[in-house]
């Protein structure tokens, strides 16, 4: 398994400590500035949150909220190297908050799981996953009330129905931002 970079935990328990990253197509860790953003954005609902890390690719942003106490981090990607790679990762850090599980993001969403407080999303770009997450958390309840969703994607992402932005950002050719669902949906 070929590691074509580093991820750093930017705080909490694990702060410095560095992630491998797989040299795969289509795999975009975070950037540590674009983390540092986000996790100041949500530094007061982190501690104790249950957490969704979906396509979660190095895993940079689920054990990041681990490192920030969070009280629970389910990690679930498709490919079978990147799963072999998080559960390294959690060895290593010796994290037991964690779930990682080896799945379709789209078939996961429809389990019956509980609901979460904070759901991170960085689906590959220009496949309109992100719409379709959007609908599937809010047909399947996965979202808690006042619970929030980042989404990274491609500059120029039109939100879906019944979302609004809270904070929003660009990096380059990436928009980030932090949504919530409308009041009245």
């Amino acid at each position: 398994m070929a590691a074509s970079g580093k991820v750093r935990i930017i705080a909490g328990k694990w702060r410095g400590r560095k992630l491998d990253v797989l040299d795969l197509s289509g795999l975009r860790p975070t950037p540590d500035r674009v983390r540092e953003t986000l996790f100041n954005w949500i530094q007061q609902d982190v501690a104790g949150a249950r957490c969704l890390d979906l396509f979660a690719g190095s895993g940079a942003l689920g054990f990041e909220a681990l490192s920030r106490d969070a009280a629970e981090v389910i990690l679930v990607d498709s490919n079978p190297k990147i799963v072999d790679l998080l559960q390294h990762h959690a060895r290593t850090l010796k994290s037991e908050n964690q779930s990682i599980q080896l799945a379709d993001a789209m078939s996961w969403l429809r389990q019956d799981v509980e609901a979460f407080d904070i759901i991170f999303l960085d689906p590959p770009f220009k496949q309109g996953l992100i719409e379709e997450c959007c609908a599937l958390i809010v047909e399947e309840s996965l979202l808690k009330p006042g619970g929030l969703v980042y989404i990274e994607s491609e500059k120029n992402l039109i939100l879906p129905d019944g979302w609004h932005i809270r904070k929003q950002k660009k990096a380059g050719q990436v928009q980030f931002m932090l949504i919530e669902q409308s009041k009245e949906t």
